[in-house]
């Protein structure tokens, strides 16, 4: 048989709601837990596509300066073909070569230089201009009458951009101004 106090609990209608807030105590732990651990999850989730995003531009950011180095170190290399190729035509030029071969050599260099205008690389203007270190290379200095103190008066070798970077600076003679009179 069962004692009093036993069977005043079974018949207690408040002991029963006391077993139910104890089982309904950790759901709502599990509930929060579960809340917690989604945010987290959220946030994660939102880092990791900010990641990827970062990863993926930066990853095409990159594969596009490989090309653009790449490019420049090819046309790096074909500019001392182009100097040569120029001097071979100054030459032919002034030996009266064959017409029909000067005809198929500037047809070639305008192919050449066609080639270089699609890759935006444009010849650096120096004779004339004041020297400007970041884009020319002095040589040497040397007394002018026509040419004022400190401008590119002879060009030695052409000098190169490619868009707004320089792929060679123009080597230059600059003036250092008029010779002075007396020889002094």
């Amino acid at each position: 048989m069962l004692s009093m106090s036993e069977k005043e609990k079974k018949n207690d209608p408040e002991a029963k709601p006391i077993e139910e807030e104890s089982d309904a105590l950790p759901d709502t732990e599990v509930i929060e837990a579960t809340v917690e651990e989604e945010e987290s999850l959220r946030d994660q989730f939102v880092r990791l596509q900010a990641d990827f995003a970062n990863f993926r531009n930066r990853t095409q950011r990159e594969r596009v300066e490989l090309y653009q180095r790449a490019n420049e170190d090819l046309l790096l290399e074909f500019l001392p073909v182009l100097d040569h190729f120029e001097l071979g035509l100054e030459m032919a030029k002034k030996q009266e070569a064959d017409p029909a071969v000067m005809e198929g050599f500037t047809l070639v260099y305008d192919q050449f230089k066609s080639v270089l205008d699609r890759f935006k690389v444009k010849p650096i203007k120096a004779v004339g201009e004041v020297f400007d270190p970041h884009y020319h290379e002095a040589l040497t200095h040397m007394p002018s009458a026509e040419h004022a103190e400190g401008v590119c008066m002879n060009e030695v070798r052409k000098g190169y951009v490619m868009g707004e970077k320089l792929l060679r600076a123009a080597q230059v003679v600059v003036s250092s101004g008029a010779v002075a009179e007396g020889g002094e």
